[in-house]
């Protein structure tokens, strides 16, 4: 029986999730796929990369704003020595004038609040807002609770927004 190994791409903070015995070869796609994909160029913080591991054979996962992303990861696994098959499950989000300004106001609101905004200075911030249509996905890690609250009550009082799913973890739990 084959043992999946799930990576949740979070901001540069690593992989989440669980990651059963998978043998040292599987263990080191892992850590290359998660590399690959945080080293994309345009790979930012509107963007929400995941992917699974099944011995030999990737599986990404997540939403992206640019169409070159989703090729651009696709393209980047696939170099990985070992990987054997990639199915590119990324959804590429609608473009929408709407969304684009929600995006900027969602990021305003988070990132310039006292306490979130340390999340800022990071390469990739780990806090991702993805947003369709109106509906504002929170994902990533943060260091508390109280952080992981905090982003939500702000990305709530953005003007516009339909909805906001905070899927966002707290390290450590």
């Amino acid at each position: 029986m084959h043992r999946a190994a799930i990576g949740l791409l979070i901001l540069g903070l690593g992989i989440a999730g669980a990651q059963p015995p998978g043998g040292a070869a599987q263990d080191r796609i892992v850590r290359e796929v998660r590399h690959e994909l945080v080293m994309l160029p345009y790979y930012g913080v509107f963007d929400n990369l995941a992917y699974t591991v099944n011995g030999t054979s990737v599986t990404l996962l997540g939403q992206v704003t640019r169409p070159t992303l989703k090729s651009d990861a696709e393209s980047a696994v696939k170099r990985i020595e070992g990987v054997s098959n990639v199915v590119n499950e990324i959804q590429v989000l609608p473009l929408s004038p709407m969304d684009d300004r929600i995006r900027m106001a969602e990021y305003r609101a988070i990132y310039s609040q006292p306490g979130l905004d340390r999340y800022a200075l990071q390469a990739v911030p780990p806090i991702h807002i993805v947003v369709e249509n109106g509906h504002v996905t929170l994902v990533g890690a943060v260091a508390s609770q109280a952080d992981k609250d905090m982003a939500g009550v702000r990305a709530n009082g953005v003007a516009g927004v339909f909805s906001v799913n905070n899927q966002l973890k707290v390290e450590g739990k």
